[in-house]
């Protein structure tokens, strides 16, 4: 709970990735990314169709995902036990990858949710166990490399704390390495990823740089999330750069090119994955029971430079005249307390979920084509 102190406590033994039960996603299983992910689509109208998830049969690429913070183990770093929360963020994030690539998504001990709790009520350091969980996740890398990729292609996801692994494994196991002719792209969500001003390569990286155009490979997508009426505070954990030379990388998934609004295409959770998403009717013409929901025209969104922050705005384009919700929850709460600093850090995924496997599917076509 917030406030509460925590124990170091024994995070265990460090996993060994020969063995299966520490991966939460490998190919050919019957694992958290084998799960039913057909949405139901709810137009303006009140109409309700299905979109089927339709996996990809013999992939030609691969996708690496770690996932963001969501253990409520007791102590400072998780253990290696598969809980609700880890199968219900990779239902969220990273499942419906597999249309594009062999899944790869291994446990890992990470910095628990309750040590960042702890942290922001001023009772200990989180970050303390950032080279415990960091450990986990070269391994696993070094480990899929060695056993699994046979040199194919790869696609990096991660959210908020996954992003944040994946951008210290970019820096020391990959840039300038021969591995870095593999990465398709790596998608780093939900974190503070630094450019310098105008510029698409530099910062946090030396090499990879900013995707820019649907065909290209071997770059980095990265953004974070706020309504548009309500932008970052000046307490804001995401949009805004220590450093006045560099500012944070906003690659709005819909469109690279950053021209404007566009429709987003999102996969909103109902209520099975952790989700504070299904409070509401989704419309009023029937009940809606799948997994997850897609509500055409519902998001706008764009990347935006404002007040010296940079981040992707998102518009709910609501119509109180039509029979479907008018509300788009996913904020951060504390204490029945909306959490301004923090965007739709919950939902970065979420709102561009559609998206993000269309920017997927075509960046590994075109590196299967170079």
């Amino acid at each position: 709970m917030p406030g509460a102190a925590y124990a170091q406590g024994d995070a265990g033994a460090a996993p060994d990735y020969s063995d299966g039960s520490v991966w939460l996603c490998r190919p050919g299983r019957e694992d958290a990314c084998a799960v039913d992910l057909d949405a139901a689509v709810v137009q303006a109208d009140g109409s309700v169709t299905m979109d089927i998830h339709q996996p990809a049969q013999d992939p030609a690429v691969d996708c690496f995902y770690v996932y963001p913070t969501v253990s409520v183990d007791p102590g400072v770093n998780s253990d290696l036990e598969i809980g609700p929360e880890e199968r219900g963020v990779v239902h969220a994030q990273f499942a419906r990858f597999s249309e594009v690539c062999r899944p790869f998504a291994p446990l890992y001990r990470q910095v628990t949710l309750t040590a960042l709790r702890a942290a922001m009520a001023g009772n200990g350091d989180a970050m303390s166990g950032g080279a415990l969980a960091y450990g986990d996740v070269r391994d696993a890398w070094r480990h899929y490399l060695e056993h699994d990729n046979e040199g194919r292609g790869v696609i990096l996801v991660g959210h908020s704390q996954g992003a944040r692994m994946l951008q210290t494994l970019i820096n020391q196991e990959i840039e300038g390495e021969p591995v870095q002719d593999q990465v398709i792209s790596a998608y780093l969500i939900g974190w503070n990823v630094q450019v310098p001003e105008g510029e698409t390569v530099g910062g946090d990286f030396s090499a990879l740089p900013l995707c820019t155009e649907a065909d290209q490979t071997g770059c980095v997508v990265s953004y974070v999330t706020f309504r548009d009426d309500v932008p970052p505070p000046p307490n804001t954990r995401f949009g805004r750069s220590p450093d006045p030379a560099n500012q944070i990388a906003c690659v709005n998934p819909a469109s690279l090119t950053g021209d404007g609004p566009v429709m987003l295409d999102s996969y909103l959770s109902n209520g099975s994955d952790g989700y504070d998403m299904a409070t509401q009717s989704w419309t009023e013409t029937q009940e809606v029971d799948a997994r997850f929901v897609k509500l055409p025209g519902f998001l706008s969104g764009q990347c935006v430079n404002r007040d010296g922050a940079q981040y992707l705005s998102v518009t709910v384009n609501a119509d109180p005249s039509d029979p479907r919700t008018d509300i788009l929850t996913g904020d951060v709460v504390a204490n029945g307390q909306v959490l301004t600093d923090w965007g739709l850090h919950l939902i970065d995924m979420h709102v561009v979920m559609g998206d993000l496997i269309d920017l997927a599917e075509s960046q590994a076509e075109a590196y299967q084509d170079r």
